[in-house]
C-alpha cells in the first residue's frame, strides 16, 4: 500500500467572480472535506497547505488573456514542488483544491519527472483557447487548464520552466464529458480519447478498464487523475460554479474513479470545483468525501 498524502491547494485564481465584488468559494473545498474527516478516513499523511496568492483581477479586461496569470504562474511551481516531492518518494499525493487551474501544478511536477498521462473525470474538457474561441472569451484558467497544459495557452502559463507542453495530446483521457459538449469535435480531430456520459451508460462503466489499460503503456511513466465535482449530476452535486444536467450518478463516478486510482501506475489525484458556499448543509461535501474514500477502499 502506498502512503496517501493530503495536500491542500486552496486556490480560486482560475474562476470568474460569482457576483461583482465577490470571489469563488471553491478555495474552501479542502476545509470542507477535512471537516468530513477525509484525512482520518483514508488513514492519510499530512501534506500541509500550499498557500495561493490573493485573488485580484486588478484592471483586467476581456481580451487581456488569462486573469490572475502572474499569480497562477507563481503558484503553479510551488504546488509542483510539493507534489513532486511526494511522487519521488513513492507516496500518493491527494491534492484538495481549489479550482481546476491547480491541475497545472501536477502537470508541471510530473513533466519534470518524465512523461505522464492524465485521466480527467470532468463535465467539460476545460479546453478553451484562442484557437477555438474569441480572444475576449479567454480569461478563466479554470476552464482552460487542459489547453494550457497541452501547450495551447499563453506562454507565461503554458511554458513554465521551459517545460511546455506538460502533457501530450495522446496522453490525455477525458471521462464524463456531457454528450453535447462543444469541444467534442475538436477533441476528436486531435484524437484525444473521450468517454462521454452517454457512452459510459451505453457501453457500461466497465469500459473504463480500457481507459486504464491505455494509460498503463510503457510509453508513460504513470498517470494523474483529475476529479472535478461538476462531473456529477447537479441533482446530487449542485455546489459547483457551472452545474450542467445529465451528469454521472454517484455509483457511476465511483466505478470510474476506483478503476483509475487503484491502478499501480496512478501516481496521484486532485479534487476540484466543489464550492462550500453553495452547500450550506454540507450534504454535497459528504457525498464527495464518501466518493473519494470509497475509491481507495476497493
Amino acid at each position: 500500500m502506498r502512503d496517501i498524502v493530503v495536500i491542500d491547494a486552496p486556490s480560486n485564481l482560475g474562476l470568474r467572480p460569482p457576483a461583482p465584488g465577490t470571489v469563488p468559494g471553491c478555495y474552501k473545498l479542502a476545509g470542507a472535506l477535512r471537516e468530513q474527516r477525509i484525512v482520518e478516513r483514508l488513514r492519510a499523511l499530512e501534506g500541509g497547505v500550499v498557500v495561493p496568492p490573493r485573488y485580484d483581477r486588478g484592471t483586467w479586461q476581456p481580451g487581456d488573456g488569462v486573469f490572475n496569470a502572474a499569480a497562477i504562474a507563481a503558484y503553479t511551481p510551488r504546488l509542483a514542488d510539493r507534489i513532486e516531492q511526494h511522487v519521488r518518494t513513492g507516496a500518493f499525493p491527494l491534492v484538495l483544491g481549489g479550482d481546476c487551474s491547480i491541475q497545472l501544478g501536477a502537470a508541471l511536477a510530473l513533466r519534470r519527472l518524465g512523461r505522464y498521462g492524465l485521466a480527467a473525470i470532468d463535465a467539460s474538457a476545460d479546453f478553451r483557447h484562442v484557437g477555438n474561441s474569441a480572444a475576449e472569451a479567454v480569461g478563466a484558467a479554470g476552464g482552460e487548464e487542459l489547453a494550457i497544459a497541452t501547450g495551447r495557452g499563453q506562454r507565461d502559463l503554458s511554458d513554465l520552466e521551459g517545460l511546455g507542453p506538460y502533457l501530450r495530446d495522446e496522453d490525455v483521457r477525458l471521462v464524463g464529458i456531457r454528450d453535447g459538449d462543444e469541444d467534442l469535435v475538436e477533441l476528436a480531430e486531435l484524437k484525444i480519447p473521450v468517454l462521454t456520459v452517454g457512452e459510459l451508460r451505453r457501453w457500461g462503466t466497465e469500459t473504463i478498464a480500457g481507459v486504464v489499460t491505455s494509460l498503463e503503456t510503457e510509453a508513460l511513466d504513470g498517470f494523474w487523475v483529475h476529479l472535478d465535482a461538476d462531473v456529477l449530476d447537479p441533482e446530487v452535486m449542485p455546489a459547483v460554479d457551472a452545474p450542467d444536467p445529465d451528469g454521472l450518478l454517484p455509483d457511476e463516478a465511483a466505478t470510474v474513479l476506483a478503476a483509475l486510482v487503484n491502478s499501480p501506475r496512478c501516481v496521484g489525484m486532485n479534487v476540484t470545483i466543489y464550492d462550500p458556499d453553495l452547500d450550506p448543509d454540507a450534504t454535497a461535501a459528504a457525498l464527495l468525501t464518501d466518493l473519494v474514500v470509497a475509491a481507495f477502499a476497493d
